[in-house]
């Protein structure tokens, strides 16, 4: 990272603002925000693209219609990224490294990682959201099942890193 970039947000303003960010879309768009619709949107796009009649009679894909990526979800998305890249160059943070412990080898930190994504990324769509949306959306209209989530979520994190500590305890 350069050494003249700017310090981080504060986290708790950064938290106030994405609750704006969070109550604007419910004032304006009358839903929540999330980011597994998006990504499974744009993934149904390009398999229209690649295999149009196939997409088309799929139960999950086919649901969607001629137009997956006429979707508030999907502009979400590329929204987030553009924006991320906006703000890392203008605040002199991008730099394109690979994070892991000493013990860790590359292939084997990428391994994981896309293991662990593809991972998340099913699951997300099996249950029809992703951590965004079900404890942003669902935290902010105190919906039980997000809350029981995200103790869940803090819970097993807490449990897997203290599995996995060694990998990157140097």
């Amino acid at each position: 990272m350069n050494s003249s970039a700017k310090p981080y947000m504060n986290p708790y303003l950064a938290g106030v603002c994405l609750g704006l960010v969070l109550t604007g879309s419910f004032l304006i768009l009358g839903t929540g925000l999330g980011a597994s619709s998006g990504i499974a949107r744009i993934a149904a796009a390009i398999q229209a693209w690649l295999l149009p009649e196939h997409t088309a009679n799929t139960p999950y894909f086919g649901a969607w219609g001629k137009y997956p990526l006429d979707y508030y979800l999907v502009y979400m998305f590329i929204g987030t990224i553009i924006g991320g890249l906006i703000s890392a160059v203008g605040q002199k943070r991008l730099s394109f490294q690979l994070e892991k412990g000493k013990q860790c080898s590359s292939w084997k930190r990428i391994s994981f990682a896309l293991i662990g994504g593809l991972i998340v990324g099913y699951a997300s769509r099996l249950a029809q959201g992703c951590t965004s949306g079900q404890a942003l959306t669902g935290g902010a209209l105190l919906l039980t099942g997000s809350l029981v989530f995200l103790i869940c979520l803090f819970a097993s994190g807490y449990a897997v890193a203290y599995v996995v500590r060694r990998q990157w305890d140097d």
